[in-house]
């Protein structure tokens, strides 16, 4: 958990530049536009998929109107359809990569995939060959304001939270997924505005690897990441201090 929380905190300040926010609304704009063709409706209040995707576009600050031509796409007869397909593999030093990926062309994303392992001294691996090192988890996070952690956390601990944690200013609560739903219904009823709620993949317990090999890892994660088709990379990487002050001081 150490290390995916670090990497979300390094993203969380490398995410600010157009480039990032604009790949951030096209991720979550096809996620809206799959949540209305395929979660059953454009109400949100009836279409929990839609109403957490529109949750999410907010938490980026995503445009009204974006939001609006996200939904309207799903709504339009003849449009592409999207698969969800995972891909798994290693980065350079055996670092573990799970990537999820939502795409209208399953041969074109799966050349890019591959070439992006291959270019980036990767291998991409058979299903199954990483997955069981993960544990899909629910994350929210959202802005600490006045909540105090240790008050937080016996709140939420009933509905399935398993980690309270707070850093610079945001909390993040970790459950289990199959208690996502409870914990997005408590924060509603706390009036909490979660800034980004998502089933990620979590690695059961992270590697350490040297500083060089940390660097070149996370370069290929970025690479994947910008891919159009691709929607989230996980890795099991433990991203120590000195890894940590090594990125940051790029």
């Amino acid at each position: 958990m150490s290390g995916h929380s670090k990497w979300s905190k390094i993203k969380r300040k490398k995410g600010a530049n157009d480039q990032k926010r604009g790949k951030a609304f096209s991720r979550i704009s096809k996620e809206i536009t799959v949540a209305v063709r395929e979660g059953g409706g454009v109400d949100p209040s009836f279409n929990s998929r839609l109403r957490l995707a529109i949750n999410n576009a907010k938490g980026v600050n995503m445009p009204k109107d974006t939001i609006q031509r996200a939904i309207k796409k799903g709504t339009e007869d003849g449009g592409a359809a999207y698969a969800e397909l995972n891909y798994e593999g290693y980065a350079p030093g055996g670092v573990a990569l799970y990537v999820e990926c939502l795409t209208d062309n399953t041969n074109r994303t799966v050349a890019n995939v591959r070439a992006l392992f291959n270019k980036n001294g990767g291998n991409l691996a058979t299903s199954g060959s990483v997955a069981f090192l993960f544990d899909r988890k629910g994350i929210f996070e959202f802005k600490q304001g006045e909540w105090d952690v240790d008050e937080l956390t016996m709140e939420l601990i009933d509905d399935g939270a398993e980690e309270v944690e707070a850093d610079d200013g945001v909390i993040t609560v970790t459950t289990d997924y199959t208690d996502f739903g409870n914990m997005q219904k408590k924060l509603e009823e706390l009036k909490i505005d979660v800034e980004s709620a998502t089933l990620q993949m979590i690695p059961q317990q992270a590697s350490a690897v040297d500083a060089s090999t940390a660097k070149k890892a996370l370069r290929m994660v970025e690479l994947v990441e910008e891919d159009d088709d691709v929607q989230a990379v996980y890795h099991n990487m433990e991203l120590t201090e000195e890894v940590m002050a090594l990125l940051e001081a790029e």
